[in-house]
């Protein structure tokens, strides 16, 4: 034998090993669940419906129906299940996507919370859909390989149909990969084509992936104003956000780090390795099935170019809290070596007062060692703020009063001055220096109370710590939702279907806080405006307040309280001092006129 045929016949049963073993590796028969039956993924084509572009054009489900049918006629849609130490994930082999994810670790009602909510045939969480978001989601089966406890892998073959009339194909799979203690996974998405696939574009889009049509928990929007969706952006440097009303949708065409839609308590962030292949980012809001808006992100992924391409994708699902969120801005602190993310930067804040948020946090933290209960370390809270601004308000309480006491110089000098206003305020410097008295300062606490009101109606609001946080048994069970002592069979117009108390008493604490406050001077139509007022505004917040969160209702019922408490105790200051400028007050001189003579 000569020697080039030795060689021929040595390195053809060589290539024979190797491509059975490529065989055996990758596309033998893969189980599907607990199927005996296995199916090759060499004998599937594409069923879905036919997308045109300028590029490429996937074969319609009529054009390969029936060899199809015979092929996958065994390939039975199927669910599986991983389960981690923070969730619960359900996928269906339908688009190999998700289609339940519990977090065990929080409640709602007698379940944890499904995070992959709304879900219905045509819209899963983090399905695929070849090209744009206007096209429907992969709806095939795919075939599934369970690779370990917290790994599971999709898979299908598909064909397409070039412009030039040539067909060729791909293998298209998903991966996804949990860590057990995380509330982070990861996607990857490939694509593997044969010699003759020369990349995917629809449009300038290879596919578009979407986040579930809903995040948990269930809430009425219409009744449940303290519950929100809200998408989102990071660009790096800055957050951008959008809340849409229902039956909306907005497209984000900025760069971004990473995108994704929050409650007021959870979120899901999608977070591309790569930030320079996506497109653009579609907000939903449209309504899909029950009668519930959805709140979904659909990223698009620019066109590939090229016979095989990979793209790998993190998605945080769970809560929105700074302890779960921060840890991946350190890569020693979470599983995936992720760094530099600033996920945190989605959490709910009022900006530039974030600082004073902290603060107040600490504060209520350190209570809540001491005493394990967060409504009273919202009591302890508001009494010490109370405490700490007391000499504040009083020194605005004797402000006013000197005001009083000045009021009849000032009128004079307004009143010889008037035509002059740089002698007038030349004048009055000199009155508010000799009598000590500064017009600033009773505006001082005022101008300290508007950030502590806005930094604590954020942090009551939205504290994740109040969800489910017991307060006072049979009364207030959650501090993350209002009061309810009874529970009605039907709605009361504005109101709802609860018995609230704690609306009840602050409407009394502001009624009365107003009935220490009034003056007695006002007549006429300003003495009307003040009832109103006095009595009107308390009754409109009882209505607008009703719903409110209890954590946040208790803060504002026990600060009326203490202030009322305060307002008496100044009142009896305030007579105490008027009592000494009366006795210090200087007689009135009396003038000699002379009568006319008759």
């Amino acid at each position: 034998m000569e020697k080039n045929t030795v060689w021929a016949v040595v390195l053809s049963t060589l290539v024979l090993i190797v491509f059975m073993f490529i065989q055996m590796m990758f596309f033998s028969d893969v189980p599907i669940g607990n199927q005996s039956e296995r199916e090759t993924i060499e004998n599937e084509q594409i069923v879905a419906s036919s997308i045109l572009s300028p590029t490429t054009e996937l074969i319609s489900e009529s054009e390969s129906q029936q060899e199809t049918i015979t092929e996958n006629e065994n390939l039975a849609e199927e669910q599986f299940v991983i389960n981690t130490n923070k969730a619960r994930i359900t996928f269906s082999n339908r688009g190999g996507d998700i289609i339940g994810y519990e977090l065990i670790e929080h409640r709602d009602g007698d379940t944890g919370v499904e995070m992959a909510d709304n879900i219905w045939s045509e819209n899963r969480a983090f399905s695929v859909a070849f090209g744009g978001t206007e096209n429907a989601i992969i709806n095939e089966i795919f075939n599934v390989k369970r690779i370990d406890e917290y790994t599971i892998g999709f898979y299908k073959k598909f064909e397409i149909k070039n412009t030039d009339n040539t067909t060729s194909s791909f293998i298209f799979a998903k991966q996804y990969t949990f860590d057990p203690d995380e509330y982070m996974f990861k996607l990857d998405i490939s694509i593997d084509g044969d010699e003759n696939f020369h990349g995917l574009s629809f449009n300038n889009l290879a596919y578009t992936i979407r986040t579930a049509p809903q995040i948990g928990p269930y809430y009425d929007a219409k009744n449940n104003r303290y519950e929100h969706r809200t998408f989102m952006s990071y660009t790096g440097s800055k957050k951008k956000k959008n809340i849409l009303n229902t039956e909306q949708t907005k497209i984000y065409d900025d760069d971004y780090t990473w995108t994704g839609v929050a409650g007021k308590y959870f979120e899901i962030l999608g977070i591309p390795v790569d930030p320079s292949s996506m497109g653009d980012v579609l907000y939903s809001t449209k309504i899909e099935v029950n009668d519930y808006s959805n709140a979904q992100v659909l990223m698009t992924r620019n066109a590939i170019t090229g016979n095989n391409s990979q793209d790998t994708y993190y998605f945080y699902v769970g809560p929105r809290t700074e302890k779960d969120l921060k840890i991946y801005n350190n890569a020693a602190e979470n599983k995936w070596n992720l760094s530099g993310l600033k996920l945190n930067e989605s959490m709910e804040s009022t900006g530039i007062l974030s600082w004073l948020e902290a603060i107040l946090k600490w504060f209520m933290e350190t209570f809540y060692k001491v005493i394990p209960n967060w409504g009273v370390s919202i009591i302890l809270m508001t009494i010490l703020i109370k405490i700490l601004l007391f000499p504040l308000t009083k020194k605005s309480s004797l402000a006013s009063l000197k005001m009083q006491e000045i009021q009849p110089q000032m009128q004079e000098i307004q009143t010889k001055y008037k035509d002059q206003p740089e002698k007038m305020n030349a004048e009055m410097a000199k009155l508010y220096q000799e009598k000590g008295f500064n017009p600033l300062s009773g505006c001082l606490p005022l101008l300290l109370q508007f950030p502590l009101i806005f930094a604590m109606y954020n942090l009551f609001n939205n504290y994740f710590e109040f969800r489910g946080a017991m307060f006072i048994p049979g009364w207030i069970p959650d501090l993350s939702v209002g009061d309810s002592i009874c529970t009605l069979n039907f709605n009361i117009p504005l109101l709802g279907n609860q018995i609230r108390v704690l609306p009840v008493i602050y409407v009394i604490s502001q009624l009365l806080f107003g009935k220490f406050t009034q003056t007695s001077s006002s007549t006429g139509s300003t003495a009307t405006q003040m009832k109103i007022m006095m009595y009107g505004m308390p009754l409109f917040f009882f209505f607008i307040f009703y719903n409110a969160p209890a954590g946040l209702l208790l803060y504002w019922t026990v600060s009326n309280i203490l202030q009322l408490v305060q307002q008496l105790i100044l009142n009896e200051v305030i007579k105490v001092k008027k009592a000494e400028m009366e006795k210090n007050k200087e007689p009135e001189k009396k003038v000699f006129v002379p009568r006319k003579k008759k």
